[in-house]
């Protein structure tokens, strides 16, 4: 990864198929009960004392007092905490109560669609502007295609990134119809070589390029489309990207279906992600967090005001 010849040959279409059936072959066994053997509460698993520390920390922030039972829907007085595999504990829910929908009665009020921090604000974007996230220009028809990015141009992305240890699910932000799903494959390890890593946090329209990662053209993502219930925010976009080599979108809502805002659109899997919303021109969304804060904005708290 990450030199000349192998930014090359992973691009092959030959070799990209190959690594698929691999892949998929590991995401089987990730999905297994045979995967749960790094769970266990030895110094070096997952449910080990400093590992469940680090989780809650996370999650919670550090001189939280919640722990990770507390926090996460699980069965503490059972083996392992009653996962069955390490995709179930990657994709572990927070018990209920533990991340309320903020304001669920005011559409003007935009809800963080995954656990995650800020990296990105871009505003005015081009259909054929360059954006970075995880390492790798954008453009909207990248991200939504020729067919739904028209709407967007001139509008607004803003963007969240999640390491290993933040809570996976994606959250609807907004209440509406779902307009369109889709889940587009990537290519795997195919890492580009240089990658910008300087941050601005001017949220008039500058571009934050924050975490150095790979993959992001290449790497698996998820598209949804929502026209909110609010005609001033109207159609606006989920779009979720997989990180490096593994990590897999699932979509759990219909084409054609309604959903509440704070409601499951879908998860990742396997690996930190990164996602982004996106909205149209003329919608005027504001108080953004601050880009590059290290703290987590919990899912389903306010992330964006539509300014009236």
């Amino acid at each position: 990864m990450a030199t000349t010849s192998s930014f090359a040959v992973f691009l092959n279409q030959d070799v990209n198929v190959m690594l698929k059936k691999l892949l998929k072959k590991w995401a089987r066994f990730l999905n297994s009960s045979k995967s749960a053997v790094v769970l266990y509460d030895s110094e070096a698993d997952w449910l080990s004392p400093s590992a469940l520390e680090k989780l809650a920390n996370a999650a919670q922030g550090r001189g939280s007092r919640e722990k990770f039972h507390e926090l996460f829907d699980c069965e503490p007085n059972a083996e392992l905490y009653g996962f069955q595999s390490w995709d179930e504990f990657f994709t572990r829910r927070f018990r209920d109560g533990i991340r309320p929908v903020a304001s669920p009665d005011d559409d003007g009020v935009i809800t963080n669609a995954c656990e995650s921090q800020p990296t990105n604000l871009t505003r005015g974007v081009k259909a054929c502007d360059s954006f970075w996230i995880k390492g790798k220009g954008y453009s909207l028809s990248d991200m939504l295609g020729e067919e739904f990015s028209e709407p967007f141009i001139g509008g607004t992305v803003y963007q969240g990134y999640l390491d290993i240890f933040k809570y996976h699910r994606w959250h609807a932000p907004v209440s509406g119809k779902i307009v369109k799903t889709c889940i587009v494959d990537g290519t795997h390890f195919s890492t580009p070589q240089s990658i910008r890593t300087d941050v601005s946090s001017d949220e008039s329209g500058s571009i934050a390029y924050y975490y150095p990662l790979s993959l992001a053209i290449m790497a698996p993502r998820a598209v949804i489309l929502i026209e909110a219930d609010n005609p001033d925010i109207g159609l606006m976009a989920f779009f979720g990207v997989g990180i490096d080599e593994m990590s897999s979108c699932e979509i759990t809502v219909e084409e054609g279906g309604h959903v509440r805002k704070g409601d499951q659109l879908g998860m990742f899997h396997y690996g930190g992600s990164s996602h982004c919303l996106i909205f149209r021109k003329g919608v005027k969304v504001t108080s953004f967090p601050a880009i590059g804060r290290k703290e987590n904005v919990p899912v389903r708290s306010q992330v964006a005001v539509l300014e009236s």
